[in-house]
């Protein structure tokens, strides 16, 4: 199933948005509804508040009285941190048992308005933030929920600021316009990336791709975005030791085509056979079971650059997923590669004027295959003597990872 992580700050419209995901077909697990669920008279979620928070906390009725409880938590962290640890774990445990009723293929929309601040986005496919400036956001709740604006802005600043929301973004919906505006976005982005996501989950296929070599200028977001999905491959399975940012969009000022390159580390060819399904779970399909890297120097054995190829199944992310054994020379050589760029600014400029010409030579293919088979003798030719002689010089150390590491 597809697994997306929807969240938004206070008064952004993000019920809005989740109910029209709902409405096009979406399984929608509401974070909101269940916490409301989970302190109702007689459960034990309300028996711990009030054992918290004192027997003045529901109202005559026995029900949780929200308006008191709120007014004690948002004015105070630590004890809004003591109502999170009671709500929280039962929350968690009613998603689950949920999402475990979930079918392949299924979309599920998890509305979780804590998912930044409690660290869960790794946990999903994708995280679906929605967006509104903060004076918007403050209208709503003065104009349309009654609040004064000291209230507003506190209930704003209990939560992650808006700049840490859009770190943890995969998708970003713009909720500052009108509801038909908004709309609009929710169902291009049903048709356009969680429809065709969620289908080829269900496949095992990575998305498709067409056309020649497009080199598009540095993105400094490009490392933003590699993060975020470096964190779903490093908690995939414990068989993954450590992941890394490669290639050319991992490296400042070079241009790049728009598909971002990770290498996974694991013990040995087999361990990278166990945890094929895992990855291909968290959204990276294995491309080819039995991939090589091409030789370089210093060993030209080809048996030592045999590596796993996996993809990216969303169609609004290109990536590409090396698999390959800690220590190999393969391994080695990504991560020298990419560390010689970094440190060298004419060595980018030098790696950036053979692609850009051999991408104007290949603009005309329907595959990136024959471009990147032409920049080969490059790096053993050119790049392999002065990034080994870099290495030298700098004493350069590729990154140490314990066999424990996750």
């Amino acid at each position: 199933m597809l697994k997306i992580g929807l969240t938004g700050g206070i008064a952004s419209g993000k019920s809005l948005v989740s109910a029209r995901l709902r409405e096009l077909g979406a399984v929608l697990i509401d974070a909101d509804a269940l916490a409301r669920e989970v302190v109702e008279p007689g459960t034990p979620g309300l028996a711990g508040v009030v054992a918290e928070f004192g027997e003045d906390i529901v109202d005559a009725e026995g029900r949780l009285d929200r308006a008191r409880l709120g007014a004690i938590v948002f004015a105070a962290p630590d004890r809004r941190e003591a109502l999170n640890a009671i709500i929280h774990p039962r929350v968690r445990e009613k998603a689950a048992a949920m999402l475990a009723t979930a079918k392949p293929g299924d979309i599920v929309v998890q509305d979780i308005p804590l998912l930044v601040e409690t660290g869960q986005g790794s946990s999903f496919h994708l995280v679906l933030v929605v967006d509104a400036p903060d004076e918007e956001r403050i209208r709503r709740m003065t104009e349309i929920r009654g609040m004064t604006v000291e209230d507003a802005v506190s209930r704003m600043a209990a939560q992650a600021g808006r700049h840490k929301r859009l770190a943890a973004a995969d998708i970003v919906l713009d909720n500052s316009g009108s509801v038909e505006d908004v709309t609009e976005l929710v169902e291009t982005l049903w048709e356009e990336r969680l429809v065709p996501f969620a289908r080829n989950l269900a496949a095992g296929h990575p998305a498709p791709r067409a056309g020649g070599p497009v080199l598009s200028p540095p993105n400094p977001d490009w490392p933003v975005q590699a993060e975020r999905l470096l964190a779903r491959l490093r908690r995939a399975s414990p068989e993954v030791l450590g992941a890394d940012h490669i290639g050319s969009t991992s490296v400042p000022r070079l241009p790049a085509k728009d598909v971002i390159d990770l290498q996974v580390n694991v013990s040995s060819l087999e361990a990278a056979d166990r945890i094929a399904r895992a990855l291909g779970e968290a959204g990276f399909p294995l491309q080819e079971a039995s991939a090589r890297d091409t030789p370089k120097p210093p060993d030209l054995d080809p048996s030592a650059w045999q590596k796993r190829f996996h993809c990216n199944a969303d169609p609004g992310r290109a990536a590409n997923v090396h698999v390959r054994v800690l220590g190999s020379p393969g391994w080695r050589y990504a991560l020298l590669f990419r560390d010689w760029l970094r440190a060298n600014p004419d060595a980018v400029r030098m790696y950036a004027d053979m692609k850009q010409e051999l991408a104007a030579l290949h603009a005309g293919d329907h595959r990136t295959l024959a471009y990147s088979e032409a920049k080969e003798p490059w790096f053993t030719e050119v790049a392999w003597p002065l990034m080994d002689a870099w290495a030298r010089s700098s004493g350069w150390q590729p990154p140490s990872y314990s066999m424990a590491q996750g």
